[in-house]
């Protein structure tokens, strides 16, 4: 290709060539400037004269840089480039390690949450840092930025996900640890609902009297069994040994499998309960899929029922049940962690003074008893530790 002629400008080392506008048959400049650096001589871009916004005097100033060091050439520029992106290859960003943590949790509970959180919160402050370059300042940045409009408990699930996702490249040997341990806020979110007989009386009746006969027997077997709901909406008929008397629970909250007690209650009812047609799930979804929700039809049941609007109405359950059993005071808070699969007796211990105040009620018996005694009183009765008399 022969060479374009070059057009001098008044100013000292630019020149233009006559070109095409891109994407256009408009004639067009683009200027070039020329300098000398150690020694040897340098043609070089400056720019289009439309695209770039380029004149002779712009690019005089452009040429003027480059002459005292303080603007990279084009190829210095290029090749710092490319050794910024080989530099970021080899390093496990924040963005990097989520990719990986992503892709190594598959159907991992709650991802979708962590997504969101991610997208929203992490990366716009995090995405391009290594581990080792986040300073404590950068977690309070973000900790006082979520705390302006959102709650604690949210604020420290944001902060246990960046935990999450450096742990999980520290252990894969991707990257160094932070250099200091993030703090959590405290958080008091233990929330344990219940409610008096009065309430579940009407429930009950509730139920009764609804049509869906899916969430009518979803809320009877939480409070028959204190399931969780997305262990029913995942719960097949080959979990449920009528034989033994068992029910499979898989992966409750991502532990491994764990069988509780079929009881009385919960086998007649599902023993009345339909089956679907090309279904494997007792409680399916749409085509026979698994559920993924409920809400509407347990949500009309809880209003019918009049039972307060911050009431769960498939959780909230779960909590009747477990206080139920520990204010009967037949059950130890042992039997009662493994009937509700927590992995930890610190969740259980949140039932633990309803047994508690039922224990009270049998201590108060014993000195009823001696009382009665020395008034030289012969009537004698009998009270179970419900505080019924029998």
């Amino acid at each position: 290709m022969p060479a374009q002629k070059r057009f001098k400008t008044k100013y000292p080392g630019v020149y233009f060539i006559e070109g095409k506008a891109i994407g256009s048959s408009k004639a067009e400049k683009i200027f070039y400037v020329m300098y000398r650096r150690d020694g040897k001589q340098i043609h070089e871009k400056a720019g289009r004269q439309f695209q770039d916004d380029m004149t002779p005097a712009r690019a005089a100033q452009l040429r003027t840089l480059r002459l005292k060091g303080d603007q990279l050439s084009n190829k210095a520029r290029r090749e710092a480039e490319k050794a910024k992106k080989e530099e970021l290859a080899n390093k496990f960003t924040i963005n990097r390690l989520w990719e990986k943590y992503v892709v190594n949790s598959p159907g991992l509970k709650g991802i979708v949450t962590d997504k969101n959180r991610y997208e929203n919160h992490i990366k716009p402050a995090l995405g391009d840092k290594e581990p080792k370059e986040i300073l404590p300042l950068d977690i309070d940045r973000i900790r006082l930025k979520l705390l302006k409009k959102k709650k604690s408990g949210t604020v420290k699930n944001v902060l246990e996900l960046i935990r999450r996702i450096i742990n999980f490249g520290v252990k894969k040997n991707l990257c160094e640890g932070l250099s200091f341990r993030i703090e959590m806020p405290k958080v008091n979110n233990l929330k344990t609902e219940d409610l008096n007989p009065d309430q579940l009386t009407k429930l009950l009746a509730a139920i009764d009297e609804d049509s869906n006969i899916q969430a009518a027997h979803l809320m009877r077997m939480v409070l028959y069994t204190g399931m969780r709901r997305t262990e029913l909406f995942k719960l097949k008929w080959t979990d449920i040994d009528f034989d033994r008397g068992f029910i499979l629970i898989r992966d409750p909250k991502g532990g491994p499998d764990q069988k509780i007690p079929l009881n009385d209650a919960a086998r007649s009812l599902l023993e009345s309960h339909p089956k679907y047609p090309n279904s494997l799930f007792v409680f399916p979804g749409r085509g026979g899929r698994q559920r993924i929700d409920i809400n509407h039809q347990v949500g009309r049941i809880k209003k019918a029922a009049g039972l307060p609007d911050d009431f769960r109405a498939l959780h909230g359950l779960r909590h009747v049940y477990a206080s139920m059993l520990a204010s009967s005071g037949n059950v130890d808070m042992y039997t009662l962690q493994k009937l509700l699969t927590h992995k930890s007796p610190l969740m259980t211990q949140r039932y633990a003074h309803l047994r508690d105040e039922t224990l009270k009620r049998a201590s108060d018996l014993a000195g009823d008893i001696i009382n009665n005694a020395a008034n030289g009183s012969n009537n004698e009765k009998v009270v179970n530790l419900t505080g019924e008399e029998a």
